[in-house]
């Protein structure tokens, strides 16, 4: 009895890997054609007296007939410890609350970004944020354009550090011209990592040790410091895809 108990065990764990391996990864994709793209997600709210505003647009698009714009129109008030004042303007992917749940890791990620900022010393600007917890709070990777005109990686390997393997001090992001940016992620708290190319080009790499093998929730768009006062960027053709490993 013991014997044929374990022979259906085997059976179904062999069934079960095999499944897995067979089950095509999951996409997500969007070109902001459609706002529906985004049902059930978390949109931040259209502002334009909070110096603020993102909306679907013709203005400037790669494919398509629309692209996702987000514009800083004034300077805010700043940051305090207990407000976040940020110039914040895109719509969330909330894989988690996706029919399927969130994205196993490593992932990858690749969208299309058309930038005109200009960055004072100390200020940033963020092209991705990307999450592997379903909380408002989160504890999140990000890939940010720096004033000395670089991409990086940032809360890398934990949140608040900047700890990298590879950061380019050579290739700097062109602006007001559409940029292809990708990125591979692989949120686990011992073997996770980070990498970022722009235009098929790596330019920052770092560990990650946060996470749980899951990639949760992301955003794309316009978040930068509120000490901007202008500037506008458009992202396109946005897909995020599972990667499986042989």
């Amino acid at each position: 009895m013991k014997s044929l108990i374990v022979f259906f065990l085997v059976i179904l764990v062999f069934s079960n890997s095999s499944f897995a391996q067979n089950t095509p990864p999951r996409v997500y994709h969007t070109s902001f054609e459609k706002i529906s793209d985004f049902d059930g997600f978390y949109i931040v709210p259209q502002k334009y007296e909070d110096k603020t505003f993102h909306e679907q647009s013709s203005n400037r698009v790669r494919s398509g007939a629309f692209s996702h714009k987000g514009v800083i129109l004034g300077q805010k008030q700043p940051s305090t410890r207990f407000t976040n004042n940020n110039h914040r303007g895109y719509p969330t992917i909330q894989l988690y609350k996706s029919k399927g749940g969130a994205f196993k890791t490593p992932a990858k990620i690749e969208f299309w970004v058309w930038l005109d900022m200009d960055l004072k010393k100390g200020e940033w600007f963020s092209f991705a944020t990307i999450d592997h917890s379903k909380s408002n709070r989160w504890d999140p990777v990000l890939v940010n354009l720096s004033d000395d005109g670089f991409v990086h990686l940032m809360h890398v390997p934990t949140n608040g550090k900047a700890l990298y393997d590879f950061q380019t001090k050579k290739i700097k992001f062109p602006m007001r011209q559409w940029v292809k940016l990708s990125i591979e992620i692989h949120f686990d708290k011992k073997t996770g990592y980070a990498k970022v190319w722009q235009n098929n080009k790596l330019v920052s790499s770092a560990q990650v040790r946060t996470g749980n093998g899951f990639l949760t929730q992301a955003h794309f768009g316009l978040y930068a410091p509120p000490s901007l006062s202008s500037g506008v960027v458009y992202n396109d053709d946005l897909t995020i895809k599972e990667i499986r490993r042989k």
